[in-house]
């Protein structure tokens, strides 16, 4: 018994070294307890030169629009294009009755006949005044009198001429043509119909749509912007992306930027011009406009997710030369697909943390490992793997 109750103390002091090991385990293995720099992912920072892009809601316009109108009354009388087809510029696309027209156009011509005649009458008498004025055969009054309806009758000429011309303009216009080369629309005004009465009547409208015009607006900030990175690029260029998702093949080119801001919306309407020779493009669509309006050089893209913020501003957190994390403001300038655009704040080679941010704090070291080249989970302390067994302490 005496023996037994000997080695209790024994027994004592394993059970006590044993939990002393496992915590200096739990601890880290380290000796004296000490726990690793925790692992971080950093990528390295390097200046670029960077595309300046910009997503905006665009409509396609038509290149050029024409209203087609009765430009002289009168009755429609047929239609002789198809509905949405290709016409050139001249194409006859409706008649109106032309004999009314024609009745006013012979009017005319007889009324310049007979002026024509009445100034040939007073010619010849004006003539016979000249001849006999130098013989004192007649008075100067009787000779200012045909003088002055040799004037008058030369003018009354003029005036039917100009009757006549007026006529045969009216008369062409009962044949509508096309005023441009497009895709001629829906007949506004049926066959039988009077139009022209006090007002030209609109009977269709052509359009040009190739090429096609992109109207978008952009605000001021940023087409501050895009000024600054276009002075040493080229013609700024955009991308169409289409209401199904699908991408447009050919690039427009920026051709219009208003010089006024809408009150109303603090922005600028640009233009651009983009063809269209399958006509997939139509007039009034709402579209997605790509603009690569330039290049930004010098400047750096970090992703968005080692970007923090706080009251003192934006900022990232690096890993130095010595191992230490130090914090970093930077300067924003705007978002490029799933990175920040930084203008200001960082150095080239600076390795910024972008994994394991929660575990980095300024100040304290950290182990940079590339970014998605394993950094793990914090090495908090080591945890027995599932299935391990803990050796028992000595049974006496």
């Amino acid at each position: 018994m005496r023996l037994t109750l000997a080695w209790i103390p024994v027994a004592s002091a394993l059970l006590l070294a044993a939990a002393c090991s496992k915590d200096d385990a739990a601890a880290g293995g380290a000796p004296g307890g000490a726990m690793p720099p925790p692992e971080v992912g950093v990528v390295v920072a390097r200046p670029a030169d960077v595309p300046v892009t910009k997503e905006l809601v665009g409509r396609l316009a038509a290149f050029r629009s024409a209203d087609v109108r009765a430009r002289v009354p009168g009755v429609l009388q047929r239609r002789l294009y198809d509905e949405g087809s290709l016409v050139e510029k001249g194409d006859v696309l409706f008649r109106i009755d032309p004999a009314p027209l024609q009745a006013t156009l012979a009017q005319a011509q007889g009324a310049l006949a007979q002026a024509q005649a009445n100034a040939a009458n007073s010619r010849a008498a004006a003539e016979r005044a000249r001849g006999l004025i130098g013989g004192k055969f007649i008075s100067q009054a009787d000779y200012d009198n045909a003088i002055a309806a040799e004037r008058t009758s030369a003018a009354a000429v003029q005036a039917a001429k100009a009757a006549v011309e007026t006529a045969r303009i009216n008369l062409g216009y009962a044949t509508v043509r096309a005023p441009i080369s497009g895709r001629a629309g829906k007949q506004q005004v049926t066959e039988g119909a009077l139009v022209g009465q006090g007002d030209a009547t609109l009977l269709t409208t052509v359009e040009q749509l190739d090429p096609m015009y992109v109207d978008f607006s952009m605000s001021v900030a940023e087409l501050a912007q895009v000024r600054k990175a276009a002075r040493a690029a080229a013609q700024p260029q955009v991308r169409i992306e289409l209401p199904d998702g699908s991408e447009y093949g050919p690039r427009g080119q920026l051709d219009f930027s208003g010089h006024s801001v809408d009150p109303a919306t603090g922005s600028v309407q640009l233009r651009a011009r983009i063809a269209n020779p399958d006509g997939v493009l139509l007039p009034g669509t709402f579209v997605t406009v790509h603009a690569d309006l330039g290049t930004e050089r010098g400047v750096y893209r970090v992703p968005q997710d080692a970007v923090q913020r706080d009251p003192q501003g934006a900022y990232v957190l690096v890993v130095g030369q010595d191992g230490k994390v130090a914090r970093k403001g930077v300067t924003l300038e705007r978002q490029q697909g799933a990175d920040w655009v930084v203008t200001d704040g960082l150095a080239s080679g600076d390795r910024i943390v972008v994994s394991g941010i929660q575990r980095a704090v300024p100040g304290q070291p950290a182990k940079a490992v590339p970014a998605g080249a394993g950094a793990g989970p914090a090495q908090t302390g080591a945890q027995p793997k599932a299935g391990s067994k803990t050796p028992a302490p000595a049974e006496g």
